[in-house]
């Protein structure tokens, strides 16, 4: 009998014995949020002072997912460029996954989810301000396992609207994954590596786009 879970109540376990998620602990498998990092114009300098700016105003309350997308993630968003074409941004995408040799099948809705046509570049997961990220890796990780291109990677982006982490999925003979770093958006350059990274994936994406399509 198929037991049907929603993603939201998934853990990394259940993945790893369900799915056959693997970490990947090469540190050559996600080279894509260290390496030739592009560099910041004036002006995206300016807006992610502004970006910062209203972080710190929305700290001083409780604030709810949806408040992230539209205020932190959404203007990141759009400096990358990926509201331009050819990319195409979706919200709350229905995605079902079954296993039947494990007996499961998880249903659940991405928050924000980078297309290329019906191509898969880049899933965003945002939690509640305050909430430790841990708890949406794994929502993350099961969207991009239901990713349709199976041949080339996918990344993955989850936030609560201070911190970032970057997840990297290449699915082969099993699922496997690796993240970044985490970063904090008013430490350490927090905010523009996280926009670097998305500008890194945005350039990948269209060069990839030609031999996907």
């Amino acid at each position: 009998m198929t037991q049907t879970l929603a993603i939201e109540k998934v853990s990394l376990y259940e993945l790893e014995r369900k799915l056959g998620l693997q970490l990947e602990r090469d540190p050559n498998f996600f080279r894509e949020w260290q390496d030739d990092l592009p560099s910041l114009t004036s002006f995206e300098k300016a807006r992610l002072e502004r970006i910062i700016a209203i972080s710190a105003n929305l700290e001083r309350r409780s604030v709810l997912e949806n408040t992230v997308k539209m205020a932190i993630v959404s203007p990141l968003l759009d400096l990358a460029g990926f509201f331009l074409p050819p990319f195409y941004v979706d919200t709350e995408t229905t995605v079902e996954i079954s296993a039947e040799e494990a007996g499961i099948q998880l249903r659940g809705r991405i928050d924000v989810l980078v297309l290329i046509e019906q191509i898969w570049v880049l899933v965003i997961e945002s939690k509640r301000a305050g909430f430790s990220l841990k708890v949406g890796l794994p929502q993350a990780l099961s969207y991009m396992i239901a990713s349709p291109q199976s041949h080339q990677p996918v990344f993955g982006l989850v936030t609560n609207g201070s911190s970032f982490v970057f997840l990297k999925l290449v699915q082969q003979d099993v699922p496997k994954y690796a993240k970044s770093k985490e970063f904090i958006l008013d430490q350490d350059d927090g905010l523009a590596l996280t926009f670097q990274i998305l500008k890194k994936l945005a350039a990948i994406a269209n060069v990839l786009q030609p031999i996907s399509a």
